[in-house]
């Protein structure tokens, strides 16, 4: 058995997906059968395993990703069998496949009635609410969502994954403000999450870029949004998402700093929360930051494309990052 199964990978590829998903017939024939005994004596005659549960739970998941409904409904059923109805994490992923399997809008308020009826006999059950959040998503209400998730942070403040996913949506809504707030919360949980920091830097980045801010707030903006980005690659070395958008922000602020007037000083950002009060970085700092992001996005995109060990990165993003390094090569005198 594949350990991709049993641990699989943040960000599955979807051909490596079919390849797990299609050994699921066999991994279900193969797996231990039902014991005659009532629970917990049936534990003493079984031959199953932590794994067995993880595989049965990572092949559900699998098999609705690629469109295997049968063997997905056969994974639900053992899980069932083993755990009970009432189980917490079963009922989400009986909800998880419902939903999945639903053929158009009316069929998920059906589920989502179904959901809503399991949540009253237990408010406080996480995954449920967060299978809620999804639904609502999926079907477009964005705004009932948010809600959702609101309400679940109030009686759970520090579930990392909820304030990630209030971010995504606020974001959605063009709620800048909102957006990064959420963040600021997960960076408390979870201070050392480069990613995090780089998300934060992104959010900041796109925030100026919408034109929500003064003309002082907008250089803090973009300041504090390379500080992010420095962040991010001072907590993971060769992180690609990082150094590409330090370059972005390095390139924006060499574009901005020598406009502004030397005797004039930046707008106050009391008025904007959204970003931090540190004054600007000096022009000689900025310059030094963009050599070195593209100095080290030029190592990635060659080492990664060679196909070096240790230099696995996505290969869009390693396009992006080609494409980006490109712009400079164009924009070159001649």
């Amino acid at each position: 058995m594949s350990t991709e199964i049993v641990y699989p990978p943040p960000n599955l590829p979807a051909t490596r997906a079919v390849q797990l998903s299609q050994q699921a017939p066999r991994l279900l024939h193969s797996s231990p059968n039902k014991s005659a005994l009532p629970w917990p004596l049936s534990i003493l005659t079984s031959t199953e395993t932590q794994e067995t549960w993880a595989t049965h739970e990572n092949l559900l998941v699998l098999c609705i990703r690629t469109g295997d409904d049968r063997s997905a409904r056969q994974c639900l059923e053992r899980l069932t069998e083993r755990f009970g109805e009432t189980n917490q994490r079963v009922q989400a992923l009986k909800f998880l496949y419902e939903s999945a399997v639903a053929e158009d809008d009316k069929a998920l308020e059906g589920v989502l009635k179904e959901l809503e009826t399991a949540l009253k006999a237990d408010d406080t059950s996480l995954p449920l609410r967060k299978r809620k959040v999804a639904i609502l998503r999926s079907m477009g209400r964005t705004p009932d969502a948010i809600a959702a998730l609101v309400e679940l942070l109030d009686f759970s403040p520090t579930d990392a994954e909820s304030w990630a996913e209030l971010s995504d949506l606020y974001l959605s809504q063009n709620m800048h403000a909102q957006a990064i707030f959420s963040l600021e919360e997960l960076l408390l949980i979870t201070p050392f999450a480069w990613n995090v920091h780089a998300r934060m830097g992104e959010l900041l980045y796109l925030s100026t870029l919408a034109g929500n801010a003064s003309e002082g707030n907008a250089l803090r903006g973009l300041s504090e949004s390379m500080r992010r980005f420095c962040r991010s690659i001072e907590l993971c070395d060769n992180y690609l998402r990082g150094y590409y958008g330090l370059k972005l922000t390095t390139k924006k602020l060499l574009d901005t700093l020598p406009t502004s007037k030397p005797n004039k000083q930046p707008a106050s950002a009391s008025a904007d929360p959204q970003f931090g009060d540190l004054a600007p970085p000096p022009l000689a700092t900025v310059q030094k930051l963009h050599e070195l992001a593209t100095a080290k996005l030029a190592e990635i995109t060659r080492r990664g494309a060679a196909g070096e060990p240790g230099w696995d990165f996505d290969e869009g993003e390693l396009i992006a990052a080609r494409e980006l390094l490109d712009r400079d090569v164009d924009k070159a005198p001649k």
